[in-house]
């Protein structure tokens, strides 16, 4: 097993705990400079230098997005969210704006500090050292993940490679060019580029790449997209998240057991039910909430991610003591779908269509109907799969493994799109 920082992540829960004050009480003294902060806890009538330990973080208010876009949008540029004077700041990057506006983010050299640190884990964490070569496929631009997977690789010793200004062919050629031994991306995206790479009569199974690390989406924790991109790639698949607004918390590590790591080192977690708040027990699922402990320019205090997460303490078989989180991030709290009156997330559905090798890609359209969705599955097949024995065999699957009935339609080779950041599968057709 490889390390970034044995001693630290190794630490017992003790010891863990102790460093987790520390960190929490440096926070708590710098927020009354933060204005964004200082009038929230002012609001709820808690004096932030009182919170010393983890525990006593329920005293506090949450902290959501939506709040975040609002001081941004009513104090333009940054909002009243910045810690110190603009001169300290030395990074800035911004959220996709998938979901709306882009949140514009700004890091000190101190807070870049952090995320290199959390890249050097996600790196370490999966057997990366100084002798790979790292490839980021990505289109770089705004997104603070990209510039600092790139930094972080770096920065643990490796030789990083981007991936900026390229057709995706053309970044194939440079992986096997280069001998590149390690692949980061979205995990749609390396099933897209694995595609092509089949259509090209490239074999990427035999070549140097031992290693694809994936964020952006749930897949690379979803049993059968992790599985598709192993076969491909004919490397080791490992997961891990992230946000923009909170940093790199979560990896994965060559024990493989199915759940990734909570970076305990750099942020504190706790994980509530969506609706009452309410703080929920281990082994029950339920939305994460984050503290930053180390970006302290830009912070977050009880940040509601959205993502369901089922949390688990007990020790892992890499010998860290760090909590973990079984299946990766499960879905969002906002993306539940209520097909005929079953809870389904898309996570669940990404499982159960790449567990269908004639299925290359497909889109979901879904339909409001008496409060309730119906959807429709628009799917690519593989060429010599008839479509009504594809058909046949989504139709059972939906059926027996998630209990509900949606419609089939036949996609033209091609026609769907192929995403590069997160894909955007899901389209919801007006009434």
């Amino acid at each position: 097993m490889s390390f970034y920082d044995r001693e630290r992540e190794t630490l017992d829960r003790a010891a863990l705990l102790k460093l987790q004050e520390d960190k929490l009480g440096l926070l708590m003294a710098e927020l009354p400079r933060n204005p964004f902060y200082r009038q929230k806890l002012a609001a709820a009538g808690v004096d932030p230098i009182s919170v010393r330990r983890p525990e006593q973080l329920p005293t506090l208010p949450l902290t959501t997005k939506t709040e975040l876009l609002e001081s941004q949008r009513r104090h333009p540029p940054y909002g009243e969210l910045l810690t110190y004077p603009l001169s300290r700041y030395r990074y800035l990057h911004q959220t996709s704006g998938t979901s709306g506006s882009p949140l514009l983010w700004l890091d000190t050299e101190e807070d870049w500090g952090t995320w290199l640190r959390c890249w050097g884990q996600v790196f370490r964490g999966a057997g990366v050292g100084e002798t790979d070569v790292v490839f980021c496929a990505f289109s770089f631009g705004p997104y603070v993940a990209h510039w600092s997977a790139l930094a972080g690789a770096r920065a643990i010793g490796a030789l990083a490679l981007p991936g900026s200004g390229m057709t995706s062919l053309q970044r194939l050629e440079r992986i096997l060019e280069h001998r590149v031994t390690v692949v980061v991306s979205t995990p749609t995206y390396a099933l897209h580029l694995a595609e092509l790479a089949d259509e090209n009569d490239l074999d990427l199974a035999t070549s140097a790449v031992r290693i694809t690390i994936h964020a952006g989406e749930p897949g690379a924790s979803v049993p059968n997209v992790k599985r598709r991109i192993e076969e491909a790639w004919g490397a080791r698949t490992f997961d891990h998240a992230g946000a923009t607004e909170v940093g790199a918390w979560g990896y994965d590590c060559q024990a493989d057991d199915e759940a990734i790591h909570l970076n305990e080192l750099e942020f504190l977690f706790e994980v509530i039910d969506p609706d009452s708040g309410e703080e929920v027990g281990e082994g029950v699922r339920g939305e994460l909430v984050i503290t930053t402990l180390g970006r302290t320019g830009m912070p977050v205090v009880r940040y509601r991610t959205g993502d369901l997460v089922v949390r688990t303490d007990g020790p892992c078989a890499c010998g860290r003591n760090l909590s973990r989180i079984e299946g990766g991030i499960l879905g969002r709290a906002d993306d539940m779908l209520i097909v005929r009156g079953v809870n389904v997330y898309p996570s669940a559905i990404d499982n159960l269509i790449r567990s269908l090798p004639a299925i290359v890609e497909y889109e979901v359209e879904i339909r409001r109907h008496k409060a309730l969705d119906d959807l429709l599955v628009k799917v690519e097949t593989t060429p010599g799969w008839p479509f009504e024995d594809v058909e046949q065999a989504l139709h059972e699957a939906f059926r027996s493994e998630l209990n509900i009935r949606v419609g089939i339609a036949k996609a033209e080779a091609g026609s769907l799109p192929r995403y590069e950041l997160k894909a955007r599968r899901y389209r919801r057709i007006a009434e």
